[in-house]
C-alpha cells in the first residue's frame, strides 16, 4: 500500500462518516476488510508511523488547549483523530501546531479530538479477515514525546507558544 492509498482511505471514510470519529472507525474497518491481510498490515504500519510522528510535546500542548486538558490517553486518542482528519490537517499540525486554530475552524471539544476507535480499525479488519490478531508491526515505540518540555499549566507560556489557539480556547 502506498501513502496515497492510505490517505485516500482516511479521506473517504471521514467524508462518508461526515466527520463523526466513531462512524469513521466503523467505515474504516469495513473498507480495510475489503483488502488483503498484507494491505491491512501496510495500512497499520503507515498509521502507526504517523501516530508516532505526532508524539510531540508541542502538539500535546495544542491538544491540551483544544480539549481543555489532555491526559496521556486523551493525547493518544487526539493523535488518532488528527490522522483521521486527513493529510493536509495532519501535516499542517505537525509543521505548526498553532495552525490548528485555522486548520480545524469548527472544532468542538465535545465532539472532536477523540478517535480512539480509528486507531484500532486495522486491528479489527485484520482479525475479521484472518481470525488472528494483527501481528507486531516491528516499529519502535518512543520513550517519551519529542521536543522540549512545555508547562501546560502556565497560562503565559501557553499563550505565547500558541497565540491563535489560546485566543480561541485559552482560559
Amino acid at each position: 500500500m502506498y501513502e496515497t492509498d492510505f490517505w485516500q482511505i482516511i479521506d473517504e471514510t471521514r467524508d462518508a462518516a461526515e466527520g463523526d470519529p466513531d462512524e469513521q472507525a466503523d467505515r474504516m474497518v469495513e473498507r480495510l476488510a475489503q483488502l488483503t491481510p498484507d494491505d491491512v498490515i501496510d495500512f497499520a504500519r503507515l498509521f502507526e508511523a504517523r501516530f508516532q510522528r505526532a508524539y510531540r510535546t508541542d502538539l500535546w500542548g495544542a491538544a491540551h488547549l483544544l480539549l481543555d486538558g489532555a491526559s496521556e490517553d486523551a493525547f493518544d486518542y487526539f493523535r488518532c483523530w488528527l490522522i483521521g482528519q486527513g493529510r493536509e490537517v495532519f501535516e499542517g499540525a505537525l509543521q505548526e501546531p498553532d495552525d490548528l486554530a485555522e486548520l480545524v475552524p469548527d472544532f468542538d471539544e465535545e465532539e472532536d479530538g477523540d478517535a480512539e476507535d480509528v486507531g484500532y480499525a486495522a486491528d479489527e479488519a485484520y482479525e475479521q479477515l484472518t481470525g488472528l490478531p494483527l501481528p507486531d508491526l516491528g516499529l519502535r515505540q518512543p520513550a517519551g514525546p519529542e521536543g522540549p518540555p512545555l508547562d501546560f499549566g502556565d497560562a503565559e507560556t501557553m499563550a505565547k507558544r500558541f497565540p491563535r489557539l489560546w485566543e480561541r480556547f485559552g482560559e
